[in-house]
């Protein structure tokens, strides 16, 4: 693995500002689907600049014990979490943090696109992230960064893995 690549919270923001700058040249989703956990503040960010519905997939795809897992096998949740209407899929944006392997990516479209209650109202699905590393596969539709080498990227809440709610108490004691 490469070396670690820290970012901070301003260059998180920014870097999301100039995904959406991106997407908006480009491609007018009708709903933003994240993938949980990494999208999670992308995506909340992204439906307030775009006022679209948003959905969720969760899916389990690192194991081990310290902040440099490794990927491990996919295991997707049953179902989306959304407020958004099937109709509302008509045009896709799922969302990750970053362009890893490729395969979270990968097998996220293959899993929409068979998912029940909206696969009969996809229309398109494109892809956006704000990472793609070196040795990825997959080449997200939609990415500001494209890495150089494969560093592990420690994004700005990333810390809190490694703490507990007792150091936390002794902050504010």
């Amino acid at each position: 693995m490469d070396k670690k690549l820290i970012i901070t919270f301003e260059e998180y923001l920014t870097t999301v500002e100039k995904l959406a700058l991106e997407i908006d040249k480009n491609y007018k989703p009708t709903v933003l689907v994240g993938i949980m956990r990494g999208a999670a503040p992308i995506i909340d960010i992204l439906s307030r600049i775009f006022k679209l519905p948003t959905a969720y997939i969760v899916i389990q795809s690192y194991s081990g014990k310290g902040i440099e897992d490794k990927q491990g096998e996919l295991i997707f949740s049953r179902e989306i979490s959304s407020i958004a209407s099937e109709k509302d899929f008509q045009k896709v944006l799922l969302v990750d943090d970053l362009s890893d392997t490729g395969l979270t990516l990968n097998k996220s479209i293959d899993w929409l696109k068979k998912y029940p209650p909206v696969k009969n109202y996809i229309n398109e699905i494109k892809t956006a992230c704000l990472w793609k590393k070196k040795s990825s596969k997959f080449i997200p539709d939609f990415c500001p960064i494209n890495l150089e080498n494969d560093p592990w990227i420690v994004q700005p809440t990333e810390h809190y893995e490694e703490i507990d709610l007792k150091e936390i108490s002794k902050k504010y004691k």
